[in-house]
């Protein structure tokens, strides 16, 4: 009678006769959604296991190749450690019998002679052979005021001198325009030796070391520039700076007096 009844509630309600199938099925029982869940993932496996491959053949690759980059030792030179500190060769046997005979010396770590190197060096050995120009770096100028206080008559006076400190003798342009001496009134130029001078200017003198050039020079007290007349304005009493300059080179300022 219970089996009839039962058979007559799945004919009358037939959705609870598979709910009540489906509670009783087995846990482990395969299913159709479930299949579908496991190919994905099955092919996701496949996928890892291959890309896994993929980067150990790569590492081993680069393996390879770090150790064939890697400089060889084997011939005495050591590979420094770090961009700071400096390279240490060692000379195979036969090229430190030659260093050491003196013939194609190289000294460790210290920079290979370049072309560019031997032309300069070229250069700097014409240009100290006896007679050529003098190099500014080896000149000195010097500026000496008579007195320090000039009267209301006496015509300031100036010793210019110009020596050289280069191994070899060498020319220079003392004249007036080069070599100009420069008397001045704060920022006004009051008197200049490159004023009103006749005829090119260029005076070259050969100088040896140690040797000076002297030259003096006599300030007729007037202001000087274009005009090179006579009748220039006198410069009135006060306190002037001369100096003497040929391009960058420069002496030491003198400051005197004019009553």
């Amino acid at each position: 009678m219970t089996a009839s009844a039962g058979d007559e509630a799945a004919s009358r309600f037939p959705w609870r006769a598979m709910t009540l199938h489906t509670v009783r099925m087995d846990p482990d029982t395969f299913r159709g959604d479930v299949g579908v869940e496991g190919a994905d993932v099955y092919w996701r496996r496949r996928v890892a296991v291959l890309t896994g491959m993929l980067v150990v053949v790569a590492v081993v690759a680069w393996a390879c190749s770090s150790a064939s980059s890697k400089p060889d030792t084997s011939n005495g030179v050591k590979a420094s450690p770090g961009a700071n500190e400096s390279l240490v060769v060692s000379l195979p046997s036969p090229l430190a019998s030659k260093s050491a005979g003196g013939s194609g010396a190289v000294v460790p770590g210290g920079p290979s002679p370049t072309p560019g190197s031997s032309a300069h060096a070229s250069k700097s050995e014409k240009a100290r052979r006896p007679g050529a120009p003098c190099d500014a770096k080896d000149l000195v100028v010097a500026l000496q005021s008579g007195q320090e206080v000039y009267n209301k008559d006496a015509m300031p006076s100036f010793l210019l001198t110009i020596v050289s400190t280069g191994r070899t003798e060498c020319t220079v342009d003392v004249g007036p325009r080069t070599l100009e001496m420069r008397v001045t009134s704060g920022s006004e130029r009051i008197w200049s030796t490159a004023d009103c001078v006749s005829g090119s200017g260029v005076d070259t003198q050969t100088l040896e070391r140690g040797v000076p050039y002297v030259r003096t020079i006599n300030w007729d007290r007037r202001l000087s520039g274009s005009d090179c007349s006579s009748r220039r304005p006198s410069a009135t009493p006060g306190t002037y700076v001369a100096a003497a300059h040929a391009g960058m080179l420069k002496s030491p300022r003198v400051v005197f007096h004019l009553r």
